[in-house]
């Protein structure tokens, strides 16, 4: 008989993959959001681009919103099969990346809306998707400027500290991604 043991090999379109490439197309849509949006709130109005560059910003936004949809659909994927075999094992260290988890994928819901809300507040019909223009979430209201923008601004940036936090806990995987990547291109 031979006791060479079985190796299982991972699935190549398994949900946690899918979940995996979700999860860094979404980091780099964020992260264009952040570089532009920090960005163009400095510009004056009468400079070149600014209202595309809005646009651009609110286009992403909207794919961050759809991307985030699937992503939940993928997550729910994947918890239904990992714990139908078996409940997690509830110690602090869980609680607390499923608290971090949780708030994560609240601020990924929360800045986009609360840019609607902005966006909406400020003009009728002014988010637009590559150019397709989109219903109205909230309805014009000028005296919501001022609110809009400040929650807008402050949501942002408490997600981004939100992330800073997601990068120190995951920092063996970032190093060992970021590793990775300077292999990629020191191959070239």
């Amino acid at each position: 008989m031979n006791s060479t043991p079985v190796v299982k090999k991972a699935r190549v379109n398994s949900a946690f993959k899918q979940l995996m490439s979700v999860h860094w197309v979404m980091a780099a849509c964020y992260l264009v959001l952040f570089t532009t949006g920090s960005g163009m709130a400095r510009l004056s109005r009468g400079t070149p681009f600014r209202s595309e560059l809005y646009d651009f910003h609110k286009s992403i936004a909207v794919l961050v919103v759809a991307l985030l949809t699937w992503r939940i659909l993928v997550l729910l994927q994947v918890w239904w099969r990992k714990y139908t075999k078996s409940l997690p094992k509830f110690s602090p260290d869980w609680t607390q990346k499923f608290a971090l988890h949780t708030f994560l994928y609240i601020f990924m819901f929360a800045v986009p809306v609360s840019g609607f809300f902005f966006s909406n507040s400020y003009q009728s019909n002014n988010v637009h998707f590559f150019g397709l223009t989109l219903p109205d979430l909230f309805p014009q209201n000028s005296s919501l400027v001022d609110l809009g923008r400040s929650i807008h601004f402050w949501i942002a940036y408490t997600f981004l500290a939100f992330v800073i936090l997601h990068i120190v806990q995951q920092w063996k995987v970032v190093r060992a991604n970021w590793r990775r990547l300077q292999g990629f291109f020191q191959k070239r």
